[in-house]
């Protein structure tokens, strides 16, 4: 039996010894859970590479989590399109079929990602387009040269959204030469969350500049990226972000790719679904 002035001199004890540790190793706590950077963008792989076929996946899953639980980007090979969202990793191929990645190795060639907190939320009723849609979110967001993080959840009276189907064998084409081979897939009165991104013009070709959105459904069974919509009853949210930097492939196709080429509108071709 263990009295209890004998429970309180273990107690002591134990704290004792675990007070020793974090002395003797100040990083063993913050290694098991490294504090979230809400404000910074972390990209993989750079969006004009992606654009000139660089479709090979370089970085993991596993790690791309401890750098964001919030994102999109593309899937290894241009398999579909992938979504970030709580943590957890979505991909939308093309025939449509939505499931979370199980496979934690998995690389992708493209993804940006950041730790989600919002410093506005706004609930909107009223129904909108997209270009009424994106000019009611330039209202809210004023800073031109700004980087803002969106997410969007409620209801959609109209979603269309696209996936790319997986290359096989190379020289893999341009994504801007392959737009006849979108799948294209709509959703009417269709419930869940947008997640996306309003980037600056000087971020252009390392990423996406202007606005760019996938799509989850509630049923976390339907996604892509999103060529239109209409609004319905949604609630915005708004993650101002005031750095980032881009993690470099350390292939040998990236390391020979031609980046003198201007990509701009390649990508702008590519966010519309449509040639110009």
């Amino acid at each position: 039996m263990v009295t209890f002035p004998a429970f309180i001199s273990r107690l002591f004890l134990h704290k004792k010894k675990l007070i020793a540790l974090l002395l003797v190793c100040p990083s063993y706590t913050m290694a098991q859970h490294p504090p979230a950077e809400y404000h910074h963008l972390f990209t993989a792989g750079v969006a004009s590479g992606l654009m000139g076929g660089l479709y090979d996946g370089f970085y993991p899953v596993d790690s791309l989590k401890t750098k964001g639980d919030f994102g999109l980007g593309a899937p290894d090979k241009l398999d579909g399109e992938l979504l970030v969202l709580n943590g957890k990793v979505y991909q939308t191929q093309f025939t449509g079929k939505t499931f979370e990645i199980a496979d934690q190795h998995h690389r992708v060639p493209f993804c940006m990602v950041n730790f989600f907190r919002a410093n506005t939320v706004i609930h909107v009723r009223d129904s909108m387009n997209k270009t009424t849609f994106y000019h009611y979110l330039d209202s809210i967001m004023p800073n031109v040269n700004g980087m803002y993080a969106i997410h969007i959840k409620g209801k959609f009276r109209y979603l269309k959204t696209r996936a790319f189907p997986p290359v096989n064998g190379q020289p893999y084409p341009q994504l801007a030469g392959m737009l006849d081979r979108q799948h294209f897939f709509q959703y009417k009165e269709s419930s869940g969350d947008l997640v996306g991104y309003r980037l600056p013009v000087y971020m252009d070709n390392t990423n996406i500049s202007g606005y760019h959105f996938h799509y989850l459904s509630d049923q976390k069974d339907a996604g892509g990226h999103i060529v239109d919509l209409i609004t319905g009853d949604i609630a915005i949210e708004i993650s101002e972000l005031d750095s980032y930097t881009v993690q470099v492939p350390a292939t040998p196709a990236f390391n020979q790719f031609d980046f003198k080429k201007d990509r701009q509108e390649d990508i702008k071709s590519v966010e519309r679904g449509a040639a110009k």
